[in-house]
């Protein structure tokens, strides 16, 4: 499946009353379990983003442009396991990589065994695949559910509200662009405040919009709420790069990186793992960056207790201090332990050596002292 950064779900009212969601997105386990067409996301992207579409009727006026799209390739059974750790009601299921363990998961379906059978192995072929196709390596199997009413809801990022909004619908398990398309009442709106997040009265007055019956109304706003992306579900860290407006993104590595250039900070990247290092964040400080800013970063990347070293590369062309012998100047008369080189290759090594001696000696439990110069 591919995912666009707009995040749509469908809900689903059980015969037990239960809500349910899923992902709009071609199921690997098709042939297991029954499902009516969804909406793909990139569909749906092209009608929130038109003048005609889902949001179209808002009085801002947007200038054509081109939007930026970034993809995301996630399995369904990651999806289900994203949404149930955010608390959302979703069918119990397991995943399988053989025809025996998928017996073995839904022994009471006799023909989980021979479907499997006929995907393991093979290559699918749906909309998501594209007519080379995928190799199947696993089969996710769940328990079916009985929907007796579906539901549309979507949150996405949309430039006219300048911010999130969600959008519902009673019409669910249809096409969601011919309702637009024909029927505009049908499509409910809520403006969300990027700063202060979701509330529970409009979630509570979307619910009640999209029809669901007064005994569901709070649960259902509370799945929106859940599926809602806040800054409380985020690392902090994000939060404290968006606030010094720094291009930040967490790794798992223990090679800190300060650089300014999203294609500079790339290469630094490159280079660290080109000489066995693995980067522990990315983070682009720009061409314009302040004192605040570059101290604000230097304050994330140490509190990654992972991180051993850190690799500071600065392209003085695109910033305000160009005056490289003043530079080296402050560089050696600081207190801290900084070791200046004119080329990267080289630094990228020494850091990479760096991070592996902290490292080696955190395991002995034995202190390290670095005496300049080295």
């Amino acid at each position: 499946m591919r995912m666009h950064t707009r995040e749509a779900f469908s809900f689903s009212v059980g015969s037990e009353g239960n809500m349910a969601t899923s992902l709009f997105c071609g199921r690997l386990a098709a042939g297991l379990r029954n499902s009516s067409s969804r909406t793909t996301l990139s569909n749906f992207s092209k009608v929130v983003g038109g003048s005609s579409g889902l949001l179209g009727n808002h009085g801002a006026q947007v200038l054509p442009q081109q939007q930026q799209q970034r993809n995301l390739s996630l399995h369904e059974y990651m999806s289900i396991g994203l949404l149930k750790e955010a608390g959302v009601a979703v069918p119990a299921g397991m995943v399988a990589s053989s025809p025996e363990e998928a017996y073995s998961i839904a022994k009471q379906i006799e023909e989980a065994r021979d479907i499997s059978s006929q995907m393991l192995g093979r290559k699918l072929f749906t909309k998501q695949t594209g007519e080379q196709g995928r190799i199947c390596n696993q089969v996710f199997i769940c328990e079916r559910r009985y929907p007796r009413r579906e539901y549309y809801f979507a949150i996405a990022m949309e430039r006219s509200y300048q911010g999130p909004v969600l959008v519902g619908s009673s019409q669910g398990g249809v096409n969601i662009e011919e309702v637009a398309a024909e029927n505009p009442d049908a499509i409910v709106k809520e403006p969300i405040d990027i700063v202060e997040g979701i509330k529970m009265e409009q979630a509570v007055k979307v619910a009640q919009k999209m029809g669901f019956p007064p005994a569901l109304i709070n649960e259902a706003a509370e799945n929106m709420i859940k599926l809602y992306n806040d800054w409380t579900q985020e690392d902090p860290r994000d939060r404290q790069a968006a606030k010094a407006d720094l291009n930040y993104i967490g790794l798992d590595g223990n090679i800190g990186c300060l650089v300014n250039g999203a294609g500079l900070a790339m290469a630094t990247m490159d280079i660290i793992k080109l000489h066995g290092g693995t980067p522990a964040n990315f983070l682009d400080v720009g061409g314009g960056a302040t004192a605040h800013q570059v101290t604000e970063a230097f304050k994330l990347i140490t509190s990654d207790k992972k991180v051993q070293a850190i690799l500071v590369n600065i392209f003085g062309g695109i910033m305000r201090w160009t005056r490289v012998d003043d530079a080296k100047a402050l560089i050696a008369a600081s207190p801290l332990k900084i070791l200046a080189c004119d080329d990267l290759d080289e630094a990228a090594k020494m850091v990479v050596k760096l991070s592996e001696i902290v490292s080696l000696a955190k395991e002995a439990q034995v202190d390290v002292k670095f005496q300049l110069p080295i």
